[in-house]
């Protein structure tokens, strides 16, 4: 079936068969790097490593992954999303397959800065759904994309905890192997070359600048919480971060081609979103890392459940995102995406601040539901932030723009543990496990911790709510307005 959309012709059913790949990536990426955090420990005693060591498992995935963004996202665009996407799908199978044959722990570090390749496939496939996908579809298909990202998550945590306890933590990584090969086949198979090509030369400075930007500032954060944030190691790596940052801003500027084509990614609404996403995500990540402690800690800190419980019991928070996300995206083209982002943002931030005065005195079943209602504002907010985005850059910048969104979604994703761990570290009480031997003591938050972490996500979002009343907005009254290399088109949605 063919519709016609803003003068360009798009086929249906193979929108609908492109949609069931793009969907169920997010559940595959979720379900690989949700079941490690529970294998962590394991790890570490089997490489007989620290837990500081143990910790690069993920910043190197993390720090490989932020660079990679960027750089396929602009290869996209000259290349084709596509070829690009499968190029990084394929880098993220080949890390999946070998990290559960790593024979040393340097092994495992190379292994998953391979896969770390492979986070690329995000801002590739948003892309690809803006560019063919019908105006009138993307929403609903953002907000597919965005929910499954929640079901994963619920999915991988307590099947990670099963697998490790029972099998080992190298078939966490076996158990995903075939679920990859088959979506790097599906992929390969179902999708469409983009339609729109932009091509140029590769800015290798940029990306050299941009690592030596990105690197030490990532590093710097995820030490600082052990080393101290006035340590000479944190600051030296600050201040390497913020001197590469200012050079790739200048270089940026003056080149041909740049990496990061500043004049579109600083525009109002990409600014906006880009600012929001981070931020987000930094409210995100103190809150998940506060509910993780609150759920698994013995009574009377938490409700002392295991990983595999308390991956469970975030059950309901997935299906609400599940049911929200199609409807919001459905709705979004006549309400418009900024009363939702507001609305989400607000929601959110309520929740939050509900949460800081009585966390520690809900029952459990209404601290599901409680988060269950945070997280239902969240997506509501980051579906729309996301729509606002595509549909305010150029298709044949769309690569670069997604890419470079990630980028600061990842910097948001660093910054929120760092900070919660801080702050844990700042109220804790000495906790005596029992049966542990008598000078074994562990550090518990208390309330005051749970106050800071929670109230501090509650003014994010509130921040977020009146940052986003400065988006022009991109739809309403049943038509999406979107930008061309021409100037901006309107699509009239049926």
């Amino acid at each position: 079936m063919q519709v016609v959309e803003k003068g360009e012709t798009y086929d249906l059913s193979y929108a609908k068969k492109a949609m069931f790949v793009v969907v169920l990536l997010p559940l595959l990426i979720m379900y690989t790097e949700a079941m490690l955090t529970p294998a962590l420990p394991t790890i570490q005693k089997e490489f007989t490593i620290n837990p500081n060591d143990v910790s690069w498992v993920l910043t190197i995935y993390l720090l490989v992954g932020t660079v990679s963004v960027a750089l396929f996202g602009k290869l996209g665009d000259m290349y084709g999303k596509k070829r690009m996407f499968l190029v990084a799908l394929g880098f993220y199978t080949a890390g999946v397959i070998l990290n559960g044959f790593a024979p040393s722990f340097q092994w495992l570090l190379v292994t998953r800065a391979i896969q770390g390749f492979g986070m690329a496939i995000f801002p590739l496939a948003f892309s690809l759904v803006r560019e063919e996908f019908p105006p009138s579809m993307v929403p609903q298909v953002q907000g597919m994309i965005s929910a499954m990202f929640g079901v994963g998550m619920v999915i991988a945590l307590p099947l990670g905890a099963y697998v490790t306890q029972n099998y080992g933590w190298r078939w966490t990584y076996h158990s995903a192997a075939p679920f990859a090969v088959l979506m790097f086949f599906l992929a390969w198979m179902i999708l469409r070359e983009s339609r729109y090509i932009n091509p140029g030369k590769i800015d290798w400075v940029g990306v050299l600048l941009l690592t030596v930007a990105v690197v030490p500032l990532l590093v710097g954060v995820t030490r600082a919480p052990n080393v101290g944030w006035t340590a000479r190691e944190t600051l030296t790596l600050f201040g390497v971060g913020i001197i590469g940052t200012v050079l790739l801003a200048l270089w940026e500027r003056r080149v041909e081609n740049p990496l990061l084509p500043l004049k579109i990614i600083s525009s109002r609404n990409p600014a906006i979103v880009n600012l929001g996403i981070m931020f987000a995500a930094f409210g995100i990540s103190m809150m998940s890392q506060a509910n993780t402690y609150i759920l698994q800690l013995p009574a009377p800190y938490g409700f002392g459940k295991t990983i595999l419980q308390s991956g469970l019991l975030m059950t309901p928070m997935a299906l609400t995102m599940l049911v929200i996300a199609p409807i919001a995206g459905k709705l979004m083209p006549k309400t418009g995406a900024k009363p939702i982002a507001v609305t989400g943002a607000l929601t959110a931030s309520a929740g939050l601040a509900f949460m800081s005065k009585y966390a520690t005195t809900l029952s459990l079943g209404q601290f599901v539901g409680m988060i269950s209602l945070i997280g239902a504002g969240i997506t509501l907010m980051n579906i729309s932030l996301i729509n606002v985005l595509v549909f305010s850059v150029p298709p044949r910048m769309m690569g670069v723009a997604t890419g470079s969104n990630s980028l600061f979604r990842n910097f948001g994703s660093t910054w929120g543990p760092a900070i919660a761990g801080t702050v844990m570290s700042t109220y804790y009480v000495l906790f005596h496990p029992p049966r542990a031997p008598a000078f074994v003591q562990i550090r518990i938050p208390t309330e005051e911790a749970y106050r800071v972490l929670f109230g501090g996500a509650a003014g994010v979002y509130l921040f977020l709510a009146l940052l986003v009343l400065g988006v022009r907005e991109v739809m309403k009254g049943g038509k999406i307005h979107e930008v061309e290399d021409g100037g901006e088109k309107e699509v009239v949605v049926e």
